[in-house]
């Protein structure tokens, strides 16, 4: 086991490794010149010039890229060219808002998905089945930012219920975290429903019912556990991607975290901000798949025999 966990760790080294080559190459590839953004209109070419030397710009891309990672692999991304700060103080500082709606999206989606795939899949054929799959096809379908909008028009501006953007009080999450979690509780509706349909006409389903389990138990216990298989790779790999994918649902509900200050940085060519940002997501993406691999052999024996 801790040969495996060890060959996990060193490939997910090389993976950070390909990452920082990748956003390295394409932040500098981006059309536009960091040091004419960051200063005013009114500046000199002697002060954007001065300004490229100082920042390094002039350097060829090797003697960059050196830079960049011996100082990322101490934390140190260098600072921010808009905030005059570290950047990964600054992305550190908005990175706690990003997790805490992700959280509570991935929290809404897997609450309403489990349930209702198991529903779907026990009363399969049944208007409770065509409900939960019509639902898990619109959740996919239905891009994030319509979602978003659709909501702020029916819960904020009609009904005046919840607000609208911003994020002062615990009321400000609810728009935002359901518009997240719709997409993922599209995803784990359709494949709860397809995994209990797989497992309820196995031997081990008939033999516990025969013993005389409940059947709450016998769902529960027996069913939707040998069903949370691919559900775990799923529900892991999502809220990586929860982490990463709050670019929109922040931009339209204002929510002040990692996404919309990256696409701040992106408009202002902030490189060290725009390295620290994805760093950091790509940092908790891999910890997550490896929580994932070593979660199989808790669900399944076999998986942590072999």
């Amino acid at each position: 086991m801790s040969g495996y966990v060890l060959r996990r760790i060193l490939q997910s080294v090389v993976v950070l490794f390909g990452v920082s080559i990748v956003v390295f190459l394409l932040a500098r590839l981006a059309p536009g010149d960091p040091a004419t953004l960051m200063l005013a209109e009114t500046a000199s070419p002697e002060q954007i010039a001065a300004a490229r030397e100082h920042y390094g710009l002039n350097d060829p891309l090797y003697e960059q890229y050196w830079l960049f990672i011996s100082r990322a692999v101490q934390g140190d991304f260098g600072d921010s060219l808009y905030y005059k700060e570290p950047a990964l103080g600054v992305v550190m500082e908005a990175f706690p808002e990003t997790a805490k709606l992700a959280i509570v999206a991935f929290l809404i989606a897997v609450g309403v998905a489990l349930p209702l795939g198991v529903i779907a899949a026990i009363k399969r054929d049944t208007i409770w089945d065509f409900l939960a799959v019509g639902l898990s096809v619109l959740g996919q379908a239905a891009p994030s930012y319509w979602i978003g909008i659709l909501l702020i028009l029916f819960f904020s501006v009609r009904l005046k219920w919840l607000p609208s953007s911003g994020n002062y009080g615990p009321e400000y999450i609810i728009l935002p975290a359901v518009t997240l979690a719709a997409l993922l509780m599209a995803v784990l509706t359709r494949l709860t429903r397809a995994g209990m349909l797989g497992v309820l006409g196995e031997v081990f389903v008939r033999t516990a019912r025969a013993k005389g389990l409940q059947e709450q138990s016998v769902l529960v216990r027996h069913a939707l556990r040998n069903a949370m298989i691919p559900l775990i790779t799923v529900m892991g790999l999502q809220l990586g991607s929860l982490l990463g994918g709050t670019v929109i649902v922040e931009q339209v509900f204002a929510w002040p975290g990692v996404g919309r200050l990256a696409v701040n940085a992106i408009s202002s060519r902030d490189y060290p901000i725009i390295q620290a940002v994805v760093f950091l997501v790509s940092v908790v993406f891999v910890l997550i798949n490896l929580a994932v691999d070593l979660l199989y052999g808790v669900l399944d024996p076999r998986i942590r025999h072999q």
